[in-house]
């Protein structure tokens, strides 16, 4: 099961640099935070950061991102970003089960692993409406967020290439 970080490390480079963009348009107050953080885990100004043109400040960003030390702020981008631009997807792939959500397909308590089979009837009918590498970083983000995902989730990842992520 890959950690956040190593999602990120792995994603394609215009998933990844959507992402950013998505959180710098929409997401305006983390952004800033993430920016200030990260600049004063590397000893730097934030201003320094601020100051590069947008996407040299994506790209530090990201290469920051990627580091084992902020596997938890990866975490907590890569959840605001599934949410925030993505909930269409969490919502056809939770329908997908019978799972109850809310609009945004967030659920309380998920449940137990459905069988394999199952898993795999909806991850095809994903994707055949979504990207596939949206659908490979969801899938890997769903396996490592909460620590524990699903067992066919696991084992699909594993067997189907679609659903791997590879630098």
């Amino acid at each position: 099961m890959l950690k956040p970080h190593e999602i990120f490390a792995k994603m394609p480079q215009t998933t990844a640099s959507g992402l950013i963009q998505f959180l710098h348009e929409n997401e305006k107050t983390l952004y800033k935070a993430t920016v200030d953080s990260l600049a004063q885990q590397r000893k730097l100004r934030p201003v320094f950061i601020e100051r590069k043109p947008r996407k040299d400040q994506h790209t530090w960003i990201l290469e920051q991102v990627i580091r084992k030390t902020n596997d938890a702020l990866a975490a907590h981008l890569l959840q605001i970003w599934l949410v925030g631009a993505n909930k269409q997807l969490l919502c056809d792939f939770l329908d997908g089960f019978g799972i109850t959500h809310d609009e945004n397909g967030t659920v309380e308590n998920l449940p137990d692993s459905p069988a394999k089979a199952e898993v795999a009837r909806v991850v095809e009918t994903l994707l055949s409406k979504y990207d596939q590498s949206l659908i490979a970083v969801y899938l890997n983000a769903f396996q490592s967020i909460d620590g524990t995902g699903w067992e066919g989730v696991s084992e699909l990842i594993a067997e189907d290439p679609r659903l791997q992520l590879s630098a």
